[in-house]
């Protein structure tokens, strides 16, 4: 289990003014978590880091 206690969250830099739909990204040691940026107690993703540059890969084409 990954503790998420003090992960430092981020959002993305296409954030508009008003923060609207956006996801927020924490890397913690070894991983990467992200979480919907309107409901930070819900759920997070967790990802290694070459599975979330397989991700990252995978929807920019």
């Amino acid at each position: 289990m990954v503790n998420m206690s003090e992960a430092a969250w981020r959002k993305s830099s296409y954030t508009g003014p008003n923060g609207g739909d956006c996801v927020e990204l924490a890397s913690v040691p070894g991983t990467v978590a992200v979480r919907d940026s309107k409901d930070p107690d819900g759920p997070k993703l967790v990802f290694g880091r070459r599975a979330f540059t397989s991700f990252l890969t995978s929807i920019k084409r």
